[in-house]
């Protein structure tokens, strides 16, 4: 596992803007998505950045790949850094899911760390993926590695980064255009 790390957040989707769960689903950056990939590009070009680990999602790859053409990066797609399986949930809104699966809100509520989506899977065991991603990313990083990926396995990245128990990890946000430098225990925004 690398000891400094940066992680970004794809940049904003269509379904983001429209608040659809996209688990592994996916829909299109928005314009903004597009100028949010570009300033993270843009707050990068002084750091040694030559390897770009991405999701292999499409709103992952196409940040990875605007913000590696301006560093001059790899790009090295990495499965395990894909969102969450929202399993059955994927595309819905809360309010579709609430209509579609009453008790789902409830049963999340009771214990997200270990709830797994319907037909999808839990933090915890995206937490698995998630440390087996760092390792993948170490070994193929040049320089400082850049991690693109998404919110909720964002969260299980920078857990194991950090040593951060599950309360803690679950209560992070990544938005988007945000760049965490993590290094060792600490971390701070770029």
């Amino acid at each position: 596992m690398p000891e400094r790390v940066l992680l970004a957040r794809h940049g904003q989707t269509q379904w983001n803007r429209e608040h659809r769960l996209q688990g592994r689903l996916d829909s299109p950056l928005t314009p903004e998505g597009v100028e949010q990939a570009h300033a993270i590009a843009d707050r990068l070009t002084d750091v040694d950045v030559r390897t770009v680990c991405s999701s292999p999602l499409g709103r992952a790859v196409h940040t990875s790949t605007i913000v590696a053409e301006r560093l001059g990066a790899d790009v090295v797609e990495v499965p395990e850094l894909a969102e969450l399986d929202h399993g059955e949930l994927s595309g819905l809104t809360w309010e579709e899911i609430d209509a579609e699966y009453p008790t789902a809100r409830e049963e999340r509520a009771a214990n997200r760390y270990g709830w797994a989506f319907p037909g999808g899977e839990s933090y915890a065991q995206a937490r698995a993926r998630a440390r087996k991603a760092l390792s993948s990313c170490g070994w193929v990083s040049q320089g400082i590695p850049l991690l693109i990926s998404h919110e909720m396995i964002g969260r299980m990245l920078r857990a194991e980064l950090r040593g951060l128990d599950a309360s803690t990890a679950l209560g992070l946000r990544h938005p988007h255009g945000v760049v965490f430098e993590i290094d060792g225990a600490s971390e701070r925004m770029l």
